[in-house]
């Protein structure tokens, strides 16, 4: 259950002052617990990932990160910093996600399984070579289908779970439309279009961005869990299809996303300070 606002009568204002100053330390205690389960889950790890995916920010205006020099560094340095990242999570998931969540959640990955797995999702996040990763995955996707093995099955369930297709498509489409929004207001870019043509425009590319981002997903989980049995895997599979993981994942995921677009929106905006090839 998710915290919600409520609409407080005038006579009861005083009284409301009071239960708010003492649920305080109630706050900063669940506060505490969501900080433990976001260290256990590596949660910062995947807010560091948010950041090196940042040089793609450039390519959607048709830049290169290099035409901007040495300032394009310090820009993503200010911007994707991973302390304010990590407040904004914490903000978010303060008000939203409730305490049986969490402890659902943080008992899973605090298991011995749980916490093997977070290790490789980890390593996977900050992995620099994302073509080797992608080649060798699927090479050992193509190995799978030619002798039938169901531990194919297995990882599509996985990403089934997680939700990888369902929700990228739409998360990534709108993270590149609030972008171009926001580098169009800033001067950045001169759209030429309006927002409900670039957004059908992005509609009808979904069915193509979401094959694309299903088999990327299928071949980075079969190298990033090349090392864990079928059995490890299928008690993966059956952890995220539990409904309450699922919850936890589909407000994980939102939380991923909206910092991601929050952050490129930011980087719009100061672009507009900044020229191509200006070595500040």
């Amino acid at each position: 259950m998710f915290r919600q606002n409520r609409l407080i009568a005038a006579p009861v204002v005083m009284a409301m002052m009071l239960l708010v100053a003492l649920a305080l330390p109630l706050r900063a205690a669940e506060r505490g617990a969501l900080e433990r389960f976001l260290e256990v889950t590596g949660f910062d790890v995947a807010l560091e990932s948010i950041r090196l995916s940042a040089d793609s920010a450039p390519e959607m205006l048709g830049l290169q990160s290099e035409d901007f020099g040495s300032e394009w560094s310090r820009l993503v340095r200010d911007v994707f910093d991973t302390e304010l990242m990590h407040g904004m999570a914490m903000d978010i998931l303060s008000e939203t996600l409730s305490d049986d969540l969490l402890d659902h959640a943080a008992d899973f990955y605090a298991s011995d399984l749980g916490q093997r797995l977070v290790a490789v999702e980890n390593k996977a996040h900050m992995a620099e070579d994302d073509g080797l990763k992608a080649e060798s995955g699927a090479a050992i996707v193509a190995g799978l289908e030619r002798i039938g093995s169901p531990r194919l099955e297995t990882l599509r369930r996985l990403n089934v779970a997680s939700d990888v297709e369902e929700i990228s498509v739409r998360a990534i489409q709108e993270v590149q439309i609030r972008f171009l929004l926001a580098a169009a207001g800033a001067g950045v870019i001169e759209l030429q279009m309006e927002e409900p043509d670039l957004r059908e425009a992005m509609r009808a590319q979904a069915d193509e961005l979401g094959a694309q981002i299903a088999a990327n997903a299928l071949a980075n989980a079969a190298y990033t869990y090349q090392s864990f049995s079928d059995d490890d895997l299928l008690a993966y599979a059956e952890a995220l299809e539990h409904p309450e993981m699922q919850q936890v994942y589909t407000l994980m995921n939102a939380v991923q996303y909206e910092i991601m677009a929050n952050r490129f929106e930011a980087v719009a905006t100061r672009l507009a300070a900044m020229q191509p090839s200006q070595d500040l």
